[in-house]
């Protein structure tokens, strides 16, 4: 497994945690750890650095650590028989460390203990609450000595290391909030040994990109030259373009979007240019209120705007109803066509579908550049720390402009293959003629449905990130 510092999980909000509880006949223990990311240690710096000199101090480390053990320990709950117990707290270390880009994260380490009466049977509950509004693990290990814990649902040992290092992705003792032991006196008869879970890589694909992430954290913090900055502003391009190939980047309502409103090419491209300019605006709006208070917690305020981007999808979707309904109710009309040798009147329909609009084009690239890369803000915000601000905002650029290349090279993709079916007389055109002649009430409101369940689809995500 690798070093705790290597910011295994990509996501620089995480908050990490693991208590690993020791019972005897008369008292219960606990050695507690907290592992922070790049951007929760950048915020509690705030705190930690007292005296706002820019430098931390050994005495503000040491204050600090006294205050979030002291905070731990009322947030780390344990009762023996439905008895509380009233933790007695020593401090043990709060450091900085250095991840894979030369980044800094931090290990709070606090030791917990309190006299508990288990010399006889008893049933023992756990529940650590302790920042629960911050995504990463929880981990809880649990040893005896003098008694035994009957059938006990958390392993004996870590498999994190007690956070420093990083356990399998398929570990799934690493969301255990909460816990229910039988304690019995007397030593523990032979356990069977904590089941081992292999570790995996992910794959080529995930490896290659922290690769590539944790390559641009550190050029980015590096040493500058003109060929740093170049291959900075590069791979910041390369690197934005990759995020937008991933789900969850509005690639598939755009599809829709342009299909069932006969977009041009140069829609396309308006909507590459307003999720740059968006995607650019939100890594500054978070990254400054992420960086000046410490009440904003990260992974929360994407979740916000997860929620804020499926909803204007979703209004999107209500505006292309409404268009196809007005459609609908104008549809049939008189019209007179002139003929060689009479003129009539007849009633028929025309199956002109509308351009898009501003406003639905503008929606469509704020939803796909709403929510900033987590990789960017890191980014921006080392180079802010480090007085390049400058610099950072160029890399969130062309972050945003890869970003925007993938959507606009999606877009024109499908209106390439859009007009190749139309002209052609094969299968595929040939099935569309049909639909359309078989619902032409329900053909109009298939796309309009799509972009509908993926808004939804994004505010259900971005609302399990709120609670």
């Amino acid at each position: 497994m690798e070093s705790a510092t290597a910011h295994p999980s990509g996501e620089p909000f995480s908050v990490s945690q693991y208590g690993g509880l020791a019972f005897t006949p008369d008292q219960v223990r606990v050695a507690a750890a907290v592992h922070t990311e790049q951007i929760v240690t950048r915020q509690d710096r705030q705190t930690v650095d007292a005296d706002r000199s820019g430098a931390v101090t050994d005495a503000e480390r040491a204050r600090y650590a006294r205050t979030a053990c002291a905070d731990l320990a009322n947030q780390f709950e344990v009762r023996v028989n439905g008895e509380r117990l009233v933790w007695t707290v020593v401090p043990g270390d709060y450091r900085y460390e250095a991840d894979a880009a030369g980044l800094p994260t931090a290990m709070l380490t606090c030791d917990l203990s309190a006299p508990a009466g288990l010399s006889t049977p008893a049933t023992v509950s756990i529940a650590n609450r302790h920042r629960l509004d911050q995504n990463g693990w929880r981990e809880l290990t649990a040893v005896g000595s003098g008694v035994h814990i009957v059938d006990s649902p958390v392993p004996e040992h870590s498999v994190s290391d007690q956070l420093r290092a990083i356990p399998p992705p398929d570990a799934l003792v690493l969301n255990v909030r909460t816990a229910n032991l039988r304690i019995e006196p007397g030593a523990a008869t032979a356990r069977p040994p904590d089941p081992t879970v292999p570790a995996t890589d992910g794959g080529l694909v995930a490896a290659g990109t922290t690769w590539a992430e944790r390559r641009f954290e550190a050029l980015a913090t590096g040493r500058l030259t003109p060929l740093v900055v170049v291959l900075a502003v590069l791979l910041a391009v390369l690197l934005g373009a990759g995020h937008a190939a991933l789900p969850g980047h509005g690639k598939t309502v755009l599809a829709a979007y342009l299909a069932g409103r006969r977009g041009r090419p140069r829609d396309a491209l308006a909507i590459g240019a307003t999720v740059t300019a968006s995607h650019t605006g939100a890594v500054l709006l978070v990254g400054a209120l992420i960086s000046t208070s410490t009440a904003f917690a990260g992974d929360r305020l994407l979740a916000y705007l997860g929620v804020i981007s499926g909803s204007l999808i979703i209004v999107v979707g209500i505006g292309m109803i409404g268009t196809a309904a007005r459609r609908r109710a104008g549809q049939s009309h008189d019209h007179e066509h002139p003929h060689d040798h009479h003129t009539h009147t007849h009633t028929h329909a025309h199956g002109h579908s509308p351009r898009p609009g501003r406003l639905g084009l503008a929606g469509i690239g704020l939803a796909g550049g709403l929510v900033p890369s987590p990789s960017a803000l890191v980014v921006l915000l080392a180079s802010i720390g480090i007085g390049r601000a400058t610099f950072g905002v160029l890399l969130v650029l062309a972050y945003g402009i890869g970003m925007a290349g993938t959507l606009t090279a999606a877009g024109l993709l499908l209106l390439a293959l859009q007009g190749r079916i139309a002209r052609s007389q094969g299968t595929p055109a040939r099935l569309l003629a049909r639909l359309r002649v078989a619902a032409p009430a329900v053909w109009p409101l298939l796309t309009p449905a799509l972009v509908l369940v993926v808004g939804a689809g994004l505010v259900v995500r971005g609302g399990a990130g709120l609670f």
